[in-house]
């Protein structure tokens, strides 16, 4: 399979059959002096990542497995949930092309319904107080109908419009779309990062919607009303107290 020239000015592209994982791959990879970013592809993954120790499950030659490095030129450290932002919008931006009503579950899933389409696993490397590059593993459910793991509410793109999917068209979009987003990055300016805030919390999952959720004291009801540019997520419960979560301090109640 063959997604792009990989003398693309704007990006280098390396694709792959089988890695143990596209983003361990892309860490061992010295790419010194190619300011470019770098996207790594890979058909299957024998050791796949999602959060912490999960496992990304996906049928070898059936969905999208891959890794982009970015290296923004005057991100500052504290806005590093922006990059979060991107990634979340370009993946949801090219799988809405295919199908729209696709959102971002805090902090970056991709949701149809209820539903997990996508996952996206972020690791970045500071340079004093800026951002020097970032490491973005992303697994997209394209043409797998049948999951095997324990995973919850797995879902795929052609599941959800009938038929299969061009993988590559996906991630063409995906691409152009993050090469959109990265001019805030690259720009750094708190003007440009705002505007791509306000745009990530319009497409998130269950923003504004009462739901139940769990955190360490127990279950209760509340309402998404806010997430932070430091990327915390803020509640407010059925008796108006407002909650302030870090990722993997709650969970939704799908």
């Amino acid at each position: 399979m063959h997604f792009s020239q990989n003398n693309s000015p704007s990006y280098r592209l390396i694709e792959l059959d089988e890695v143990d994982s596209t983003n361990s791959y892309l860490r061992r990879l010295d790419v010194q002096g190619d300011q470019r970013p770098v996207l790594v592809t890979a058909e299957f993954q024998s050791a796949g990542r999602g959060a912490d120790t999960n496992r990304w499950e996906s049928e070898r030659g059936k969905n999208l497995l891959f890794s982009l490095r970015l290296m923004p030129k005057s991100l500052p450290a504290r806005r590093m949930f922006a990059i979060s932002e991107v990634a979340a919008l370009a993946v949801r931006d090219a799988l809405n092309a295919s199908a729209p009503g696709f959102c971002i579950k805090w902090p970056n899933d991709i949701y149809y319904e209820d539903c997990k389409v996508a996952g996206i696993l972020i690791e970045n490397d500071l340079q004093g107080a800026k951002i020097r590059c970032s490491t973005i593993g992303i697994g997209v459910n394209i043409n797998q109908r049948r999951f095997l793991s324990d995973a919850p509410n797995p879902r795929s793109l052609a599941d959800i419009v009938g038929r299969d999917i061009e993988r590559h068209l996906v991630l063409e979009r995906f691409m152009e779309r993050v090469m959109h987003y990265m001019k805030a990055l690259d720009e750094g300016k708190d003007d440009a990062l705002d505007a791509l805030h306000v745009h990530y919390k319009e497409g998130l999952y269950r923003m504004g919607e009462e739901h139940k959720f769990i955190d360490d004291t127990g279950m209760f009801c509340a309402s998404i009303v806010d997430v932070e540019q430091s990327g915390h997520l803020i509640l407010q419960d059925t008796e108006g107290n407002r909650r302030r979560y870090e990722f993997k301090q709650l969970k939704y109640i799908i």
